[in-house]
């Protein structure tokens, strides 16, 4: 991936590059926080925005697939038959999460969307035994009351044209994107070749399926292309690819850290750039999962100094970005 080529040629990172790292992370999740108010800029139709998201995204991600097949040879086919399947769920994840934006704006769809680490936490414990972590258990009904204040049930101030559509939308995401990180998960160890197979995948599913999701206008036009171009080179491709690296090279408690500077980020710039104006209680809702999945993303572990270059794991304690 990009970052791989920044330090050491895509090998193993030493203590020495720990604040590069950082830096890293950080730039990559402010890259990523411009995804939903991209999105709310190119002014298309949900479906639109995700087909183009990901078309305009191709060719650069199938060259970073070209330069890592030249270091390790072919994707095994159980890597590529799983990148297949990952990129059809991933195109129900952006079509559902561009709707919740759509329904609830910018940055509340961005809260949303962090939803995923509760629900990939009790997945991998049905599927891989993982155990959720005590304090994973313990924030996740506190994180849904979140989901509830943003909703508007109680509240006749919330914004958005529809919130408890896009709170439906989020969730729908959630679900969608941690069956995306699974299968990810279980399919094999490198990161440039199965993101560019998932992404050629999702660009013809949601094709397919845009006439289910209100669909999608193929003929690219002005300036709203232009915005959807900067989505895909930015936060798709390489917002996307300085998280993957940074992942596996830092503790959990860390990345979960930096990767909150996302949605709190997507919300002020939606805020001041959007002029989004969630409730009170909407703001709260904010706080309240952005605070929760900190702590729930928290364990004590050891640090590592040496971490292997690729894809890194999804556990039950692992956050990824909201893409």
């Amino acid at each position: 991936m990009v970052a791989a080529y920044l330090l050491h040629g895509g090998r193993g990172v030493s203590v020495s590059a720990h604040r590069r790292i950082v830096l890293i992370a950080i730039i990559g999740a402010l890259i990523i926080s411009t995804s939903a108010p991209l999105v709310r800029l190119s002014d298309v139709s949900p479906a639109t925005s995700a087909l183009f998201r990901c078309a305009y995204a191709v060719p650069p991600m199938l060259l970073l697939a070209w330069l890592e097949r030249r270091r390790l040879g072919p994707l095994p086919r159980k890597g590529l038959l799983t990148a297949w399947a990952a990129g059809v769920v991933f195109a129900l994840d952006l079509l559902f999460w561009h709707h919740a934006i759509d329904y609830v704006g910018a940055g509340l769809a961005t809260v949303l969307g962090n939803l995923q680490v509760f629900i990939v936490a009790f997945a991998a414990w049905g599927l891989f035994r993982e155990r959720p972590s005590n304090r994973l258990m313990i924030s996740t009904p506190v994180v849904f009351a979140g989901v509830v204040l943003i909703s508007g049930v109680f509240d006749s101030a919330a914004y958005g044209s529809d919130p408890m559509m896009g709170v439906l939308a989020g969730v729908a995401t959630s679900i969608s994107y941690a069956a995306f990180l699974l299968l990810m998960k279980g399919g094999s160890d490198r990161a440039a070749g199965p993101l560019a197979h998932a992404t050629v995948v999702a660009t013809l599913a949601i094709a397919l399926l845009s006439p289910l999701f209100g669909g999608a206008d193929f003929v690219p036009s002005r300036p709203e292309h232009g915005w959807l171009v900067v989505l895909a080179l930015g936060p798709q491709v390489l917002g996307w690819s300085l998280i993957t690296f940074t992942l596996p090279r830092q503790p959990a408690a860390l990345t979960a850290l930096l990767l909150l500077i996302q949605p709190m980020t997507t919300v002020a710039i939606s805020a001041l750039g959007l002029g989004e104006r969630p409730s009170v209680l909407q703001f709260a809702g904010c706080a309240v999962i952005v605070l929760g999945v900190l702590y729930g993303s928290r364990r004590a572990q050891p640090p590592v100094d040496v971490a292997p270059a690729g894809l890194p794991a999804v556990s039950a304690e692992g956050m990824r970005p909201r893409q």
